[in-house]
């Protein structure tokens, strides 16, 4: 009788034991599916959040060429179809990455995206969309968050040699070199007379060897200071590159704020006014060209109506900034050269993103998050070949509990 009660016991023991640990390992079971199906949605909410910012020019069309804000959202090159971006609209947007720059005589912020020193873009804060409302106009400010980036795919490489007069400029994609690729370049060469900067500008097409390679023979000598952008093109990908030669530690330069893109309104300057708590040394002589980027990827000179030479002296004078106007909304590169002391150089502009193939990085901070959904179209700027790539995460916070 005791050893029956017991055996029941036992069994009952067992039988609970085993029900519990298979209700434990179904709960997982059903969370780890769960999982699953919000992960597998949130790979399609990328997708579909990908196509639908770069399929759709947003409301109104042209917003990227106004000084209004959208109301609804989209980055697709109005005046084009399928995967055509607008350069005016990327310009427009509130950069993820680069410190933010005040600047004291306008009391604004800009947000940042400086390439290689000098080589800057400025927007205005007041100008610029922020995440916050770009995921409010795309319906999923309360449920996802996204980072937005967008990469040049053709990389184009400007390498001094040993000859002043001869640099070896090039091309390549992927992993791969843009054999016989046309290269379509334009020199700036900067000069003084007594305080004033002057410029010559030439513009040539040549042919790269199977390397993606070619070396150029420019108009220069020893101490010139110059600019010089390229262009290179082979089966439909485009890239650009660029390169300033200065052979001094400048501390006086010329930096452009974008103040307005409906009137192409832009501020040029001091550096001391941005980069500098001191008055300035010296004032800053500077005058401003614009090259228009044609349809075959030429760069063709454009006077502006201020055709003259400038000066500022920085913060606390009558002369704290001077304003260009950029006649046009076709894609360029506005240039200015500027000398101070002898000194000069050259800055460098885009009017339109494309022309000089700057990377955007928008939105969030994927890094923290659990986990990231991915997608990434092939699409053009202005021209320009670019990878985009988007990164979305739930704002859910689920995962699995382990019992």
């Amino acid at each position: 009788m005791v050893s029956s009660t017991v055996d029941h016991m036992v069994a009952i023991t067992v039988f609970l034991a085993a029900t519990l640990l298979f209700i434990g390992l179904f709960n997982q079971t059903i969370q780890t599916a769960v999982l699953y199906q919000r992960h597998r949605a949130t790979a399609t909410k990328a997708s579909d959040l990908l196509d639908n910012i770069l399929l759709s020019p947003g409301v109104p069309v042209n917003w990227g060429q106004t000084d209004t804000f959208p109301t609804g959202f989209g980055l697709q090159d109005p005046e084009f179809t399928q995967y055509k971006i607008s350069s005016y609209s990327l310009m427009r947007l509130r950069s993820s990455v680069g410190d933010p720059v005040y600047y004291n005589a306008t009391e604004q912020w800009y947000s940042n995206v400086t390439i290689d020193g000098q080589n800057f873009m400025l927007v205005p804060y007041n100008l610029a969309l922020d995440y916050s409302a770009v995921t409010s106009m795309l319906g999923i400010n309360n449920s996802y968050g996204f980072q937005l980036t967008l990469t040049p795919i053709v990389t184009v490489s400007i390498q001094e040699t040993v000859n002043p007069k001869v640099v070896r400029v090039t091309a390549a994609g992927a992993g791969f070199p843009l054999s016989y690729a046309t290269m379509s370049y334009c020199l700036l060469k900067v000069g003084t007379k007594g305080q004033s900067p002057y410029y010559d500008i030439s513009f040539k097409t040549v042919i790269a060897d199977e390397t993606g390679s070619v070396n150029l023979d420019i108009d220069v000598e020893a101490g010139d200071s110059y600019a010089l952008i390229v262009y290179a093109r082979q089966g439909g990908l485009v890239g650009v590159g660029y390169h300033e030669h200065v052979d001094f530690n400048l501390k006086r330069y010329v930096i452009p704020f974008i103040a307005s893109f409906e009137n192409g309104t832009v501020l040029l300057a001091h550096s001391y006014d941005v980069h500098v708590d001191t008055p300035p040394e010296s004032a800053v002589f500077f005058n401003a060209t614009f090259v228009l980027l044609s349809e075959d990827f030429t760069l063709r000179e454009m006077p502006l109506t201020q055709a003259k030479t400038f000066i500022v002296y920085g913060h606390g004078s009558d002369k704290t900034y001077e304003n260009v106007t950029i006649p046009t909304h076709n894609p360029g590169i506005l240039i200015v050269t500027y000398s101070s002391n002898n000194d000069e150089g050259a800055v460098l502009m885009p009017w339109g993103l494309g022309s000089m193939a700057f990377p955007v990085t928008f939105g969030g901070d994927p890094s923290k998050q659990e986990w990231v959904a991915t997608d990434m179209r092939t699409v053009t700027v202005g021209g320009i070949a670019y990878q985009a790539e988007i990164a979305v995460w739930s704002l859910e916070g689920y995962q699995v509990i382990e019992r």
